[in-house]
């Protein structure tokens, strides 16, 4: 009897210690549920040149905000500047700001550290800022169109259409609107299960983020979700060629319209096309990438969002458009005098 209590006792405590012991399956999923952290692997391509990249770097994000902030307190501090289209110019600017703080202090942090290692929320806010940015400007280059198409096509509508009211609900929809699709966006993502943990970019997006989940793991809904908003975006450039054409027809036929066309809508155009080149070529690259091209090309692609817009839109709409032009050589010229 005793024998057998023994053996009975034996027997259970081999069941329970079969019981806790976890399967590799098991082990596998705790992994993959704790998972909080991400590599930046295409930071390889810069190791022998960190310091001069580094320093390229800090100087382009320092100009960035100096070119930027200098626009935007040049449009403030000046009343006869207190227009549309000097407002939606100072919102473009504050927009270039807000991206570029979405990457360059990581970036240089980044470029110095022996491991670019990123945390998961850390990764997932920086894709938000970074997708917001871009559809913001998208946005705004679109009622900044618009501004123009009634400036030049309806000016003896334009102040009773392009309010201040207007103004502001269409400066909210340019900024609430990417904020609130992006929002759903990243939490889509964060419902997935991921069994990677390498971003072949030296930033995060979304879109590389949802290729880490496991296999098996279903993304129809962010795929679905994230082709609805490219199309919504789509349609915002279709409205921007739209206006512009409109904008064209008019001008041909008057003097007067073709110059206040080559003052205020040029540049425009030529931010406009700039942006979309940049922008078209990276969703290619995200969505085809071709491994044919050298890695420091693809990386140049994938950051040129947040390098070229932010720093050429305020020397361009500083040298191009006479008002500021000329307010910031008068404040040049006060500071010498001084």
């Amino acid at each position: 009897m005793l024998e057998q209590s023994k053996t009975l006792q034996w027997l259970l405590s081999r069941r329970a210690a079969h019981d806790f012991t976890p399967s590799p399956s098991t082990h596998d999923k705790l992994e993959v549920n704790t998972m909080e952290y991400f590599t930046l692997s295409a930071f390889n391509d810069t190791v022998n040149h960190r310091a001069v990249l580094f320093c390229l770097s800090l100087m382009c994000y320092i100009l960035i905000v100096f070119f930027n902030i200098s626009l935007v307190l040049t449009i403030v501090l000046d009343e006869r500047l207190h227009e549309p289209m000097y407002i939606l110019l100072c919102v473009f600017c504050i927009n270039g700001l807000y991206g570029a703080a979405g990457f360059y202090p990581r970036f240089l942090a980044d470029v110095l550290s022996s491991a670019q290692v990123i945390s998961y929320g850390e990764c997932l806010c920086q894709a938000f800022v970074l997708y917001s940015y871009v559809c913001s400007d998208t946005s705004i280059l679109a009622v900044m169109a618009y501004d123009r198409y009634l400036a030049i096509c309806l000016p003896l509508e334009y102040r009773t259409i392009m309010t201040k009211r207007r103004l502001f609900e269409l400066v909210c929809f340019s900024w609430l609107t990417p904020f609130c699709i992006f929002s759903i966006n990243i939490v889509l993502t964060t419902r997935l299960k991921f069994c990677e943990t390498k971003i072949q970019r030296l930033l995060c997006v979304n879109w590389m983020i949802v290729k880490l989940a496991c296999p098996g793991t279903n993304t129809t809904i962010n795929n679905i979700y994230a082709f609805t908003t490219l199309s919504i975006y789509i349609l915002h450039w279709f409205f921007v060629v739209w206006t512009y054409i409109y904008i064209v027809k008019t001008c041909l036929q008057s003097a007067e319209d073709r110059a206040k066309f080559m003052q205020t809508c040029v540049p425009n155009l030529i931010s406009l096309a700039t942006f979309f080149v940049i922008v078209v070529s990276d969703l290619l690259h995200m969505r085809y990438a071709a491994k044919d091209f050298p890695e420091s090309f693809q990386n140049f692609v994938s950051i040129a969002v947040v390098v070229i817009p932010p720093l050429m839109n305020p020397l361009l709409y500083g040298f191009k458009l006479t008002k500021i032009r000329k307010r910031i050589l008068v404040l040049i010229h006060m500071r010498r005098k001084s």
